[in-house]
């Protein structure tokens, strides 16, 4: 009996360690596969794509473009003169050459179609027009920030510059000075031939 509990026990043993060793080799896939999904060195493959590839920046362009001519005399004429001749036509000429007869289905699906185009292209022109118009306030802002500031360090260098000058000798301020000092010379010029003069009639 105590030789088959010791087997039995040995066999349980066994058996769970070999379920340890398999968690713990499911465990290494699963992070070896985590550590190459999480590489950044290699570039991931292109997914596939429903809808085609297109450049934003031509198509917002060519909206631009869509929608300046919509908003010119050229386009109102034009479509003018074309339902013109779309009514005349399905109006007054034979049966067999008429392709929308009144009420004229087709000419108002084209409208509502060009209608129903129109909108968004002249919302996404507007759009772009808005974003260069943000751009340009906030580089004049800027120019003008920059503006303010060299005004302001101009105003203080000539500032500087004025006190500087309130120091400096100006040439009337040199003149009367030397004008003083030639007064001065010619005192004591003066005073000194007095001296001289009362010297030699004290020697006489």
């Amino acid at each position: 009996m105590r030789e088959r509990r010791g087997q039995a026990r040995r066999r349980h043993g066994e058996a769970e360690g070999q379920r340890e060793r398999e968690r713990r080799e499911g465990t290494g896939k699963e992070r070896s596969a985590g550590r190459a999904r999480r590489r950044l060195d290699v570039p991931r493959a292109p997914r596939r794509r429903l809808l085609p590839d297109y450049d934003p920046e031509s198509f917002g362009r060519a909206s631009e473009r869509i929608a300046r001519f919509l908003g010119t005399g050229r386009f109102i004429v034009w479509m003018t003169v074309i339902i013109i001749v779309w009514v005349v036509w399905n109006i007054a000429a034979p049966d067999a050459l008429r392709f929308d007869n009144y009420p004229f289905i087709f000419l108002t699906l084209m409208l509502s179609l060009q209608a129903s185009y129109a909108a968004p292209l002249i919302l996404l022109a507007q759009n772009r027009q808005d974003d260069r118009d943000r751009v340009n306030l906030e580089q004049d802002r800027k120019q003008n920030e920059r503006s303010i500031a060299d005004t302001e360090y101009l105003s203080r260098e000539m500032a500087s510059l004025r006190m500087g000058l309130g120091e400096v000798a100006t040439r009337d301020w040199i003149r009367s000075e030397l004008k003083d000092l030639m007064r001065d010379l010619e005192e004591r010029g003066a005073i000194e031939e007095r001296a001289a003069d009362e010297a030699e009639r004290e020697r006489r």
